[in-house]
């Protein structure tokens, strides 16, 4: 699809959409963005070109391909289904690809309305934080129709380098939640581990140097381990946003029988460290909640 110019509306010009918008723009498709905070959808503009709407209709009004990355189900729903929403707005044989990280409940709610449009719909999470949006290295995990994600493929390449089709709709979302509960678990070890190197008065850098290449490297270690260890957390995903993860993941399990006992005591922690202060940080701040 991405072969010819496309007419490419984006919702949602936040600290991930911004950014992968961005790659659509500089791919040379024509782009109408909105978002709720009309001035970031102008500053977008002034920085990359297109137009903002002022509405998500308006924003959809003829596009080929519409994208979405907001902030939770309400969220999606209202630009989606609202008075003023997407869907009402988009032609038949369109595409709609949500980036936004969602329950799979409405995930496969806007794959029946989408499909009553005659619309093709993928629920696409992505993983890579806004370092990898920025980059255009996110990976991400895709439910829907096998037509469906082969038209979104090529559109998403601008931003991503991973996109793997898991199954029918809801599955992408899902498998989010696979990701965020793995996440959960190794922060929390990487936060013991290094309390422990501290209290044994170690060398953190030569721990790190000792243990990173051999079974306990993980992405988290060679990433946070250091900036962890110098109490700097001010980048990356928000605690905020993880707990909110964590809590669809948990409530998904209710409904397929999964057992999360460890995802489920670290979003308690997680609680832990919004009571100090520190929702708006990384998730890497997890380690604030244990003394030194």
């Amino acid at each position: 699809m991405s072969e010819r110019k496309l007419r490419i509306s984006f919702i949602g010009t936040g600290v991930m959409g911004g950014p992968m918008a961005g790659h659509l723009a500089k791919a040379g498709h024509d782009l109408t963005v909105y978002n709720r905070t009309r001035s970031k959808a102008d500053a977008w503009v002034a920085a990359n070109g297109g137009k903002a709407a002022s509405t998500p209709a308006e924003a959809a009004k003829d596009a080929d391909v519409v994208l979405t990355c907001v902030g939770n189900d309400d969220d999606l729903a209202q630009v989606t289904l609202g008075r003023d929403g997407a869907f009402r707005a988009m032609g038949k044989g369109a595409l709609f690809i949500d980036h936004t990280t969602v329950s799979a409940r409405i995930a496969r709610q806007l794959s029946v309305e989408a499909e009553g449009l005659g619309l093709h719909s993928v629920d696409a999470p992505v993983s890579g934080g806004q370092s990898g949006a920025e980059a255009g290295t996110l990976s991400i995990m895709c439910g829907g129709t096998k037509a469906a994600f082969a038209a979104a493929e090529p559109v998403m390449r601008a931003y991503a380098a991973r996109m793997v089709h898991i199954g029918g709709p809801g599955a992408g979302q899902t498998t989010k939640m696979v990701n965020q509960i793995a996440i959960a678990g190794v922060i929390q070890g990487l936060s013991e581990a290094l309390r422990f190197a501290q209290a044994s008065r170690l060398d953190t850098d030569k721990v790190f140097e000792a243990v990173s290449g051999g079974a306990a490297a993980s992405w988290q270690m060679l990433n946070r381990w250091g900036t962890m260890a110098k109490d700097e957390f001010d980048f990356g995903f928000a605690v905020d946003w993880m707990r909110k993860d964590l809590g669809l993941a948990i409530e998904e399990a209710r409904v397929n029988g999964a057992t999360l006992p460890v995802a489920s005591l670290v979003d308690q922690f997680y609680a832990d460290v919004q009571k100090l202060g520190n929702g708006r940080r990384d998730t890497s701040s997890l380690v604030t909640r244990l003394p030194k």
